[in-house]
């Protein structure tokens, strides 16, 4: 529900954008005592992104749970994103430890569903102002820090002042192109295509991704009986993709190893996509402005991370910047929250840069490394080796702990392992030639 204009002393922050980082911003900030006007460029509240892997990863899981949207995801039927990951050496198929507590998760829902939740949710959070229809077309400034946005809406012009601005408006982040935010963009040597389904079973009701080294493809299941099919070739591919998209999609799709039964599904969307995805990282903070989710940092969509790491970070400047706006802090004034904004670039550098590095570098649609094929043959032939990839491909542990010594070792250990047992004779029984 839309919450009516304050026209009186401004607020403490200003978001643009009031998709899922925005609007799980503006919850988090408000429940802390801070006054947000949440700023959407659409004006239709049911408004949602199309273009998405629509699965959120296991790390955003705590953070759905802040917000208090887990039973409401679930009672709109979101599947739990368990998934196998096929190999040239094998499908990886994460499991938990005998005994051992269950696999962490996060969902797939389909945004369609998810942004009215979160949206709506927001606008009935006390604090949160929701501004439908307004689109930022400029930002205040004073003594070399941003105070506001002046904001194009259905009555006009008009300028609202706030202590922070907060980009949450996408790549192309408006929010970062007029605070003059630096960044850097790496080429994607895919390019991708989506399509949903119904009616399509997949094995054990489980999400497939399938890595075809340099090629990529995955199948999500999503509530009410939707699976998002998603194909992501090299652009070698293009030329053919260009000529004849329908045909091409679906023959990709009748090639994987175990592929889905597209054909005996109904397809209930136009098969949708871009050709260039460039992944973009941004420095995520300036004087008076902080920006989150892709406004902050696009990753690549072949990994499903965009919408995880959108709620991650909406929590973390929340933590950050609420203490110093609510008089919480020994920091106040501008200086306390530049400090805050320091605090908060810190984390999200710490914890995204080195995904992103790696994905940056995949993304050049280059064959597997040695490294990568050390580590997903392993997963494929061992069920610890297989969790350690779960926690990484759910992003709730950084690159180094992937890597450490000790899962190099392990890996290392199962493909010898492997190799032995390949290499051995059978035993005499089995050589044996019947009469």
């Amino acid at each position: 529900m839309t919450q009516p204009e304050n026209t009186g002393h401004g607020y403490d922050v200003v978001i643009s954008g009031a998709s899922l980082a925005g609007s799980a911003a503006a919850i988090l900030l408000a429940r802390r005592g801070v006054r947000v006007a949440l700023l959407e460029r659409r004006s239709d509240p049911d408004a949602y992104k199309v273009l998405c892997t629509h699965s959120i990863t296991a790390n955003a899981y705590p953070v759905l749970d802040e917000l208090g949207l887990v039973p409401a995801i679930e009672k709109a039927g979101a599947v739990r994103n368990e998934a196998r990951w096929y190999t040239r050496w094998g499908w990886i198929e994460p499991k938990a430890a005998p005994g051992g507590p269950g696999l962490p998760y996060g969902y797939n829902v389909r945004r369609s569903t998810l942004d009215p939740m979160i949206r709506s949710h927001a606008g009935r959070t006390p604090g949160v102002d929701l501004l439908l229809g307004h689109r930022v077309t400029g930002l205040l400034r004073e003594a070399g820090r941003t105070v506001g946005v002046r904001a194009s809406t259905p009555q006009g012009e008009r300028e609202i002042r706030a202590r922070l601005v907060v980009g949450a408006d996408g790549r192309d982040s408006a929010v970062a192109k007029y605070a003059g935010v630096p960044g850097r963009a790496y080429q994607n040597g895919r390019f991708g295509y989506f399509a949903h389904f119904r009616g399509l079973p997949l094995h054990g009701g489980l999400g497939h991704t399938w890595f075809l080294d340099p090629d990529m493809a995955y199948a999500f299941p999503n509530e009410d009986g939707v699976t998002v099919i998603a194909v992501l070739p090299g652009k070698k591919r293009l030329p053919a993709f260009r000529e004849d998209l329908e045909g091409s999609f679906l023959a990709f799709v009748r090639a994987l190893p175990e592929a889905p039964p597209i054909d005996s599904a109904e397809r209930i969307t136009k098969i949708i996509g871009t050709v260039d995805h460039p992944l973009h990282s941004r420095r995520p903070t300036a004087p008076g402005v902080g920006l989150i989710g892709d406004a902050a940092l696009t990753g690549d969509p072949l990994w499903g991370v965009g919408c995880g790491w959108a709620l991650e970070s909406a929590q973390w400047l929340a933590e950050a910047v609420a203490p110093a706006m609510t008089g919480r802090s020994d920091l106040v004034g501008p200086g306390g929250l530049d400090a805050s904004l320091v605090e908060y670039a810190r984390r999200h550098r710490r914890r995204l840069r080195g995904h992103q590095y790696l994905a940056a570098d995949f993304a050049r649609a280059r064959p597997f490394n040695p490294l990568e094929r050390l580590m997903f043959s392993a997963a494929a032939r061992d069920e610890e080796v297989a969790r350690h990839m779960h926690l990484f491909g759910s992003r709730l542990i950084s690159p180094l702990r992937f890597l450490t010594p000790v899962a190099v070792a392990k890996a290392s250990a199962v493909n010898l392992k492997h190799r032995r047992a390949a290499a051995s004779p059978p035993p005499a029984h089995l050589s044996r030639t019947e009469p």
